[in-house]
């Protein structure tokens, strides 16, 4: 019989990645849905709190959502009077997002929601164990992206 997937350490690795994801997720939406804060919109938040002024199209290459959704969670955030867009007065074209006041008191209590879990969920590995796992996951983020797509 030959070898499965799953018998395979890489194989058996990604699931395991991936099903950390998949309880992050499910962890940090129950631990923002008390404040009020969607996992998606939390994304938005957090990224304009990291970088005031972005673009709508830089924001929509950083977040983890696709762009439809992006197009609706904006003006659902700006009538939350969580973000405002103003103009570039360079070009008129684009559109720079901030946070409002309220939009950064939210990107605050989710932050503080997301370092809870996270230092709680990181309490089982080393500083020299986190550090392995980041820079493994950025190398490999670093070729996925580099890799052609017909590959």
């Amino acid at each position: 019989m030959s070898e499965r997937p799953w018998d395979r350490p890489r194989f058996r690795n990604w699931l395991a990645v991936a099903r950390l994801h998949a309880i992050w997720e499910v962890r940090l939406g129950a631990a923002l849905s008390p404040h009020g804060i969607k996992l998606a919109q939390f994304d938005i938040l957090a990224n304009l709190m990291h970088e005031p002024g972005i673009t709508q199209q830089h924001l929509a290459k950083r977040l983890f959502i696709g762009r439809s959704n992006l197009s609706m969670a904006l003006p659902e955030l700006e009538r939350m009077d969580w973000l405002r867009r103003e103009g570039d007065p360079e070009d008129k074209r684009i559109r720079r997002l901030f946070l409002t006041p309220q939009g950064e008191a939210k990107a605050e209590l989710g932050l503080a929601e997301q370092l809870r879990l996270l230092n709680e969920m990181m309490t089982v590995l080393s500083n020299e164990e986190c550090n392995q796992l980041g820079e493994s996951a950025r190398r490999m983020a670093d070729h996925l992206k580099k890799m052609p797509d017909n590959r």
